[in-house]
Parts: structure tokens; sequence; C-alpha cells
């Protein structure tokens, strides 16, 4: 008999102002599917203006739904160093390091992608930083800062050293999120790197995936991020899990909104600005369920305050429709759409990776 494939590895990726705590449980509870996330990164600063709320996020009581890894951001050994100490005492023996966020002012502080284009700089952190680690290091990078063999300056580089991992998004930072992945850069770094290589980046639905999962079997595991957003139930897809049937797919969605909604009102009291603002960014992602998802987005953010978005999605709701994702399996495989039910909230750019 011969053995059934291995289900591939699948992480969450980290988006700064979407995938934290709340998320994570919530989604690990309504739809599955991922084995473990990054959390969005924790900024080093000096100690003397290190605040523990910092830390609020990674607490162990938030996070017993996912194993979780934290994401440090920062160019500075002593002050990564300090920040890796205080997650260590929460329990924490395995971080990673941002060298992937592609935002200008991240960049202009030398953090973050502004790193890619100074391998002597690398170089000079791991040599400072890894031997005073009492757990692992992985590293979330791009293919560059402004060009793709950036990533083969450092290969050697971080060969020297003994990574957990190396997570790659094959694009560079001056590309952000546009342009096709460059696959064929990929493979040349999964060849050249002695650690296992994870792949981030425009995995959306499980056709595309099955395609990356045949050009790069040796990559070790596969990150999603936005994809998850705009289709829940793809980590579950991928992995070939048996999905429940249309009506409870909606009904999912909507109970893993609902809880999401009034969960972050309840942490956002008195302030329904922010709330109106952190679902109509979930919603960039979300209108994705829906036929014409373009519209969906106008109405939503066409929405000046709670109540205003309150009518949008129960009209939405009523007026149902179902989005078949691409790649999705004939007869079948189509997220949640077709919503029905109020938006539980009481009457009160692309996130960084």
């Amino acid at each position: 008999m011969v053995p059934a494939a291995r289900p591939p590895e699948l992480i969450l990726a980290p988006l700064k102002g979407f995938t934290d705590s709340l998320f994570r449980n919530l989604f690990a509870g309504h739809f599955g599917g991922f084995d473990r996330a990054v959390a969005p990164f924790v900024t080093a600063c000096p100690p003397e203006r290190f605040e523990e709320r910092l830390l609020r996020d990674l607490l162990p009581e938030e996070n017993r739904s996912l194993p979780v890894e934290p994401q440090i951001l920062g160019a500075a050994p002593e002050q990564v160093l300090f920040l890796y100490r205080r997650l260590a005492e929460l329990g924490y023996r395995e971080v990673n390091w941002n060298l992937g966020c592609p935002f200008r002012p991240v960049m202009r502080k030398g953090r973050g992608a502004g790193l890619l284009s100074q391998p002597e700089l690398v170089e000079r952190f791991l040599e400072r930083v890894m031997p005073e680690l009492a757990g692992a290091l992985s590293i979330k990078m791009r293919l560059g800062r402004r060009s793709p063999e950036e990533i083969f300056a450092l290969a050697p580089i971080l060969n020297r050293y003994p990574l957990r991992a190396v997570i790659v998004h094959p694009r560079t930072a001056r590309q952000m999120y546009a342009g096709p992945p460059d696959l064929a850069a990929f493979e040349r770094f999964l060849a050249c790197c002695r650690h296992p290589v994870v792949y981030n980046g425009e995995i959306t639905d499980a056709a595309a995936f099955e395609a990356l999962r045949r050009r790069l079997p040796q990559t070790a595991a596969w990150m999603i991020g936005r994809g998850a957003l705009r289709d829940p139930f793809l980590p579950a897809r991928i992995k070939g899990r048996d999905l429940p049937s249309p009506q409870a797919r909606r009904e999912a969605f909507w109970s893993f909104h609902d809880e999401l909604c009034a969960r972050s009102a309840e942490r956002l009291d008195g302030e329904p600005r922010r709330l109106l603002n952190l679902m109509k960014g979930f919603w960039t992602y979300f209108a994705d369920l829906f036929p014409e998802p373009a519209e969906v987005r106008r109405r939503i953010h066409r929405g000046s305050d709670l109540d205003a978005l309150r009518t949008v999605l129960s009209s939405l709701r009523r007026e149902g429709g179902e989005r078949k994702p691409q790649g999705a399996p004939p007869g079948g495989g189509a997220p949640c759409a077709g919503f029905t039910g109020p938006l539980s909230a009481p009457g009160s750019r692309p996130p960084a990776a």
C-alpha cells in the first residue's frame, strides 16, 4: 500500500492590525487548518522605553488555540536580545526576526527589508545575537530591497548560522505586493539554502497551492495570510478536508464575524471610530466572498459610522449569493457567502508583515 501523502504544514502569516491573538483564536475555533502562526511583529526598543503592554498579544493565556511564534522587528542587537529575553520569560523558545517589512518608515530606520541590501549588517547582527539565544531563531524575508539578487548575497551568511527556518516572500520590497512572485528566484534560493525554507506569498486558492507544491517540492512549509482572510476555508481546503454544506459555511463565517466584531468592540470600548475602521479593514478581504467584491467594498467603505455599516451588512446578508473561488473542486468548495443576521457590535493600506 502506498502511504498517504503527508498534509502540508500551513502557517498563518503575521498581518499587522489583523492577525492578533483574538483573530488567531477565533479562526482556529471556527475554521481550523493552520498548524501554527507567526504573530505580528513587536518592535524592539531601548529597555528604558519598553512597556509590558507590547507583549499583551503574546501572553500564554491569550494563545491557547494555536501555537504561535513571536516576531521581532529591530536591527540593534542589544535591543533585540532584551526583547527576546522578555519573550523567553513568557515561555517562548523560538522567535522570528523580521527582514521583510517593505514599508518605507520601517526601512528608513534600517529595519525590516531595509537590511536586505546590507549583508554586512545582517552578519554583524547574527554574530552578536545567535550565541545569546537559548532557543531557536527563524527569519522572515523578501528577495531583496531593490533587487532579487540581494538574497543570494545573504545566503552564505544565513548558512553559517543554525537558523530554525527561513521564510521567503518572493518579491522585493520595492515591489511591495505588486506583480507576480519571482518563483525562479525562490527556486534558486531553495537550492542554495541549507535551512528549511518556507514559502510565503500569493496562495489564494487550492489550485494555485497545488501548482506551487508540484513546482517547489522541497519547500518545508507554506505561509498564508491574505488568502485566508479572503477564503477562511482555504487552509482546510488545501489539506483536503471535507467541507460543510454552503449553508453551514455561511453560518460558520457569520458566527466568526460576529464574535470577532463583538470581542473587538469590548476591547475598543468607547472608541467606535477605531472599531469601524477595523471592521472596514477586514471587509477589504471578506468582500471577496461575494459575487461582486468591488461593489461590496464600495458599499462597506461608504459607511461613515457603525450604524451605516450595520445597514450595509444587513442588506448584504439578505441579498445572499455565493462566489466560487478559483481552483475550487467541481460541485462544491465555494466559501461562505449569502450572509444573514445583524452585525453584533454594540451601537457605538495593506497590513505590514
